[in-house]
């Protein structure tokens, strides 16, 4: 049972959150219902198919950073690095997964389109964590595509006919602004301890990222004030509006959580750890669930 926990933590259930993303064009094209019963379930087996290739690609980064991970002072506690997961389980798990996952992706989709992104989510992942997570601002705008892979997997999962391209552009910058964020704390942890843990980190400084993180957080709201204004299936009322505050509130929420708390190496966590955020998300996700299915 020990080894089992150990490879389920290595498989990050708590970083499927992200997949989540797979939900938006149900959600926002109001189909949340029951009456498109078949849209959701294909949506929920698009979900579990990234939840698998997401874990095959946490192991083999674990995998491949096992040495690194071991002078890292909170990485080194992971199963892998520590010696609680075999690396031999940990290679069969990675194995395995994809062997379900992408015939699974095969088969939720007659028009293909689902299995080539999802096929372009695990490849890209493995080139990022083989090669291109060493190259700086490159880092980041690849996490941040790998965000709006979700979205668009989850597009092509179902006929969607109001989703507004505002979206694809939100998504973008609020990925790159977690991102940022997340190399901003990492750079922090390394200055303290003294000890590089990701050669990309050399690259940055603390300052250059700061600008960054203002720089993206500025897009980020702009482009979905846009939306809220300007996408197609809104109500004419605009009321998509009063949800604003709520964005507006969680992005300087992060950018405080970062910049004066020291908190980001893990951007998953602040979402299950920090009560104010928690309850940003609680109030946008209902604000916009009474827009769209109540008023």
């Amino acid at each position: 049972m020990q080894t089992a926990r150990a490879l389920l933590r290595s498989m990050r259930p708590k970083q499927w959150v992200k997949n989540g993303l797979l939900f938006a064009a149900l959600f926002f094209d109001r189909k949340f219902d029951l009456k498109y019963l078949p849209d959701v379930l294909v949506t929920v087996g698009g979900f579990l198919v990234f939840c698998m290739l997401a874990s095959t690609v946490y192991l083999l980064n674990d995998l491949h950073d096992i040495d690194a991970d071991r002078r890292h002072p909170r990485k080194r506690l992971r199963p892998l690095p520590s010696g609680a997961l075999p690396v031999r389980l940990a290679v069969t798990a990675a194995v395995i997964l994809p062997l379900i996952a992408l015939p699974a992706a095969w088969a939720l989709d007659p028009d293909r389109g689902f299995f080539l992104t999802a096929l372009t989510y695990l490849l890209g992942n493995l080139a990022y964590s083989l090669w291109l997570k060493h190259i700086p601002l490159l880092d980041v705008l690849l996490l941040a595509g790998f965000y709006v892979l979700r979205v668009g997997a989850g597009v092509s999962l179902i006929t969607v006919t109001r989703f507004s391209p505002w979206l694809y552009l939100f998504t973008t910058f609020l990925a790159l602004y977690l991102g940022l964020g997340k190399r901003r704390a990492e750079l922090v942890a390394m200055n303290n301890h003294n000890n590089v843990t990701r050669r990309v980190l050399l690259g940055y400084t603390v300052p250059f990222l700061d600008q960054l993180l203002i720089l993206d957080s500025a897009m980020a709201l702009m482009t979905y004030s846009l939306y809220t204004f300007s996408a197609p299936n809104l109500p004419d009322n605009h009321a998509m509006m009063l949800t604003i505050p709520f964005v507006l509130y969680g992005v300087f929420r992060y950018l405080y959580l970062v910049q004066v708390k020291g908190i980001g190496e893990a951007p998953e966590e602040v979402l299950f750890e920090d009560r104010p955020m928690q309850l940003a998300i609680a109030l946008w996700g209902i604000s916009v669930l009474l827009i769209f299915y109540i008023f």
